[in-house]
């Protein structure tokens, strides 16, 4: 219950008072970024009624509070009728950024994110489901977003995003199912905005044949049809186990769409069986493979400033690699039957230079596996000085330096919040979110797969 607090203290502390919009970045000196994003801003709705869930506001200040965000979503620029928010504001009046703060000379092209939308949705309806005063705003701006919208036929994914001012800059598509973007097939599914087979139309692996013999593991696995799609069930073996990979190997992709929807009981086959060994895969890595001593890998703030894209490389199918470490230790096992594809030998823990741990990846892994997460963010906050204050964990940090982030990221944030509100609150953000409706139309459709995931190879 600290942690959620002191958690949830670091979103008072980063929202305008005036806008009801978190900054995208807290400093450690009380400082915020200027701009913020969609998904932040869903992050903080769904944080605030944790928070009010857990007793740490009254219901008066909820309903101030997310009064006052959505008086600034309702008058944010969208695009046209499809109800879609551009990605950056600035999160002290809602106004839509063509540039990177503070440098008006650092111009970029508005686009409209899918993903982003879908967690800013996720917000929307979880404001509507339990905060009654709020509910019909929160449920006009939900109900206006239209996910079809990026969808594209011809390859059954959705785009990545969509660019107002040059459409035809808009890349395809998302195209791995261990993905956090897989939020936007369950919304748009349970809506009847995508069609069924849509969730089919994205990789589990990439194929086994010597085409694809880039990647650093072979996938082993069978085809299966689902709803028409031929569906290749690839998986990577690693430790024993075999994993459905996500791109990065990251936490955030396999685990922050289950914070929502109870993946593991309507997809038993499935996600039942890949999420606990995903948690296990990042424990092993950290604790053995690397040797950190710690665990949690995924996109973070790199403690040294930056951003950087972290998880563990055996289980990711990045062929460039997505790694635990900011020196970029890589594995290569090979891809048997293919020219010149030999494996190479795993890396020593030596080799793992400049590893970097949030504490957010962790807490994910909190369902799966309670003592092992409560251990190890016991042993972040008793280890690195500076890692664990009045506002929660700071984002990362070097287990090898020692230098910890001096930030807080307000999704970040808004994932161990959620964590933390399931395991406190009797899974008050997944009741939020999940209707009858909700599972009537996505249980059937993700609840007949079985990944190529497995306890033993």
């Amino acid at each position: 219950r600290d942690v959620a607090h002191r958690t949830w203290d670091s979103f008072t502390a980063m929202v305008d008072t005036d806008s009801g919009l978190p900054a995208d970045v807290l400093n450690a000196d009380g400082t915020t970024s200027v701009q913020t994003s969609t998904t932040n801003i869903g992050a903080y709705m769904w944080s605030a009624v944790a928070a009010q869930r857990l007793g740490f506001i009254s219901k008066q200040e909820l309903a101030a509070r997310l009064s006052r965000t959505l008086t600034t979503l309702e008058h944010m620029e969208r695009y046209g009728d499809t109800g879609q928010y551009y990605n950056w504001y600035d999160h002290r009046d809602g106004s839509k950024l063509t540039y990177w703060p503070p440098s008006p000379n650092d111009e970029f092209h508005p686009i409209l994110s899918s993903v982003d939308n879908g967690w800013l949705a996720v917000g929307l309806r979880i404001v509507q489901r339990s905060v009654p005063a709020l509910s019909q705003r929160a449920g006009a701006l939900y109900h206006a977003m239209d996910f079809g919208f990026y969808y594209r036929p011809d390859v059954n994914r959705v785009l990545f995003h969509f660019r107002p001012d040059d459409p035809g800059a808009s890349p395809c598509c998302y195209d791995t199912v261990v993905s956090e973007s897989r939020i936007i097939d369950y919304i748009g599914i349970a809506r009847g905005q995508l069609p069924q087979k849509e969730y089919y139309g994205r990789w589990r692996s990439f194929p086994d044949t010597c085409d694809w013999s880039w990647q650093e593991t072979k996938p082993i696995g069978v085809t299966r049809t689902y709803f028409g799609v031929p569906v290749f069930e690839g998986a990577y073996p690693y430790n024993g186990t075999m994993i459905t990979p996500s791109w990065g190997g990251s936490m955030f992709e396999a685990l922050m769409p289950d914070l929502f929807v109870p993946e593991e009981t309507w997809a038993p086959n499935s996600w039942g069986v890949n999420h606990p060994l995903t948690v296990d895969a990042q424990i092993h890595h950290g604790m053995v493979d690397a040797g950190y001593g710690v665990w949690g890998f995924s996109p973070s703030n790199t403690p040294e400033g930056g951003y950087g894209g972290y998880g563990v490389d055996a289980i990711g199918m990045d062929p460039g690699g997505s790694t635990s470490n900011e020196d970029h230790t890589t594995v290569d096992h090979g891809f048997a039957g293919c020219p010149g594809r030999d494996p190479q030998p795993d890396p020593p823990p030596t080799a793992y230079t400049n590893g970097v741990v949030t504490p957010h990846a962790a807490f994910l892994g909190l369902r799966f596996a309670p003592e092992a997460t409560l251990a190890d963010v016991t042993k972040l906050a008793d280890d690195f000085p500076d890692m664990y204050g009045k506002w929660g964990f700071r984002d990362s940090v070097n287990v090898q330096t020692g230098t910890v982030s001096g930030s807080y990221l307000s999704l970040d944030q808004g994932m161990i919040m959620a964590a933390l509100a399931n395991q406190l609150g009797d899974d008050v953000l997944r009741k939020a979110f999940v209707s009858p409706s909700y599972e009537r139309a996505l249980r059937p459709v993700i609840g007949i797969e079985q990944f190529g995931a497995s306890a033993s190879p």
